[in-house]
């Protein structure tokens, strides 16, 4: 295996059963697998959980990929089906939450904990669904139509559910300034 692997060599390497391709490919997204998984679960631990659960799950079911889409739309769409199925076992999530912080996050460090301890925070605040179709958008990058899919409902549900969501975060936010 080559450094300049395409995506699609990789995953055609890794359905036959190359570890060492899947594991570039998982390196590749697992920043945005883990941003999914935390924001959907509400707290590292179980961020944790369901980010396992999702590699497992995409190495499991990697012969399903079908390549119509790209590689990391469907395995965001596995990572928050994980994390669902754990938020669905644990009822007792925590809001306090901490994002992993990378080393070059730049800037104020103290101020980019608080930030993110807000948006996190109020992220928890939301519903389920809300949550989720907010975060399959902003950081899974799914369109609207992706996104109906995996809820199981309508494009327009997607749009008001994304709306209620920005809406009820943009005034947590706004509250906790005050």
């Amino acid at each position: 295996m080559t450094i300049e692997a395409t995506e699609a060599e990789l995953v055609e390497l890794a359905k036959h059963g190359d570890e060492r391709a899947f594991a570039t490919l998982a390196e590749q997204h697992r920043a945005r697998l883990w941003s999914i998984c935390l924001r959907v679960t509400g707290n590292r631990a179980d961020a944790e959980d369901a980010l396992q659960d999702a590699l497992t799950a995409t190495w499991l079911h990697l012969g399903s990929f079908r390549s119509e889409a790209r590689f990391g739309t469907w395995a965001y769409r596995i990572a928050a089906n994980a994390a669902l199925a754990v938020v669905r076992r644990r009822k007792d999530i925590p809001t306090d939450i901490v994002e992993e912080l990378h080393a070059d996050s730049g800037g104020d460090f103290t101020r980019h904990v608080i930030d993110t301890d807000r948006v996190n925070a109020a992220l928890a605040t939301l519903g389920v669904q809300f949550r989720e179709a907010l975060v399959l958008r902003e950081y899974g990058d799914l369109s609207y139509e992706q996104i109906a899919a995996h809820q199981g409902v309508g494009v327009q549900t997607v749009k008001s559910r994304l709306n209620r969501a920005r809406a009820a975060l943009a005034q947590e936010l706004a509250g906790d300034e005050g």
